[in-house]
């Protein structure tokens, strides 16, 4: 089983790479963040041409969330963080798909620091947490997918120097990612690629696709019960160099099986 994580950067204007990424990549489950659309303008009917099964919560010009499924059931959980009922913010959904929780995040970007948008992102962050640890208590095969707006080490960061004081670096967040692996959550592509420079975003200023000045933003993090099945991974970084791509690159990793079953 394929599952890919894709902050599209505006669901509609974008519309036609992600087609084309689906045709190409072929995952069975996909997770998309920045949606930038409202519910109603969702692309339904040209995902379902696609293939693929969807459940979204949008919002109007900013954020949103999505996940798609390929020839499988999904069974919607939440649309919503829980312990915040006056966050109206869309950055949350998961869903049921072939016996996999999955939970699918575009945690917030927190700057400029300090201020009120990164105190939001700490809140965020602990009732996350408080989700995550609920799914490991009860045993679950679980995936936390998504944008975290977390650069998680140095090595994550073309020049990590320049980022002391971004709300995406900072000491605090980063922590909090520890905390998440600690309590078991492996994060899947550095755990397939321990040493190497591996990016997912690159500003659209300065050339810095061209110059691979990039940071590593978008994270698969697999529970104790799925990560044994882990094959495979990468970042589709040829995607970020096509016409009006998004600014983000699709993350992918492979699982041979789970639960009995297989894809």
């Amino acid at each position: 089983m394929k599952i890919a994580t894709y902050n599209v950067n505006g669901v509609n204007g974008r519309l036609p790479v992600l087609l084309k990424w689906l045709k190409e990549a072929s995952p069975d489950i996909v997770c998309l963040q920045e949606l930038k659309a409202p519910q109603e303008r969702f692309p339904l009917n040209e995902i379902n041409a696609a293939g693929y099964q969807a459940v979204w919560n949008g919002q109007k010009s900013w954020n949103g969330v999505a996940i798609l499924a390929r020839d499988m059931e999904i069974t919607e959980v939440q649309r919503s963080l829980p312990g915040d009922p006056e966050d109206i913010q869309s950055r949350y959904i998961e869903a049921i798909i072939n016996q996999i929780v999955v939970c699918c995040l575009y945690l917030p970007n927190g700057n400029p620091y300090p201020g009120p948008k990164f105190d939001y992102k700490l809140s965020w962050i602990r009732r996350f947490k408080r989700r995550a640890s609920q799914l490991i208590k009860m045993e679950l095969p679980a995936v936390l997918i998504g944008d975290f707006n977390i650069i998680p080490e140095a090595i994550d960061v073309y020049k990590p120097e320049r980022w002391e004081n971004d709300a995406l670096y900072r000491v605090e967040v980063r922590k909090a990612y520890k905390e998440l692996q600690k309590k078991g959550w492996l994060d899947s592509i550095r755990s397939l690629y321990p040493e190497e420079k591996i990016y997912t975003f690159w500003d659209y200023l300065y050339k810095a696709y061209d110059r691979n000045a990039g940071i590593r933003l978008d994270h698969i993090l697999l529970s104790p019960y799925l990560s044994p099945y882990l094959t495979s991974g990468g970042v589709d970084s040829h995607v970020r160099g096509w016409e009006k791509s998004s600014d983000h690159a699709p993350v992918w990793i492979q699982l041979d099986a789970h639960t009995g079953h297989s894809k």
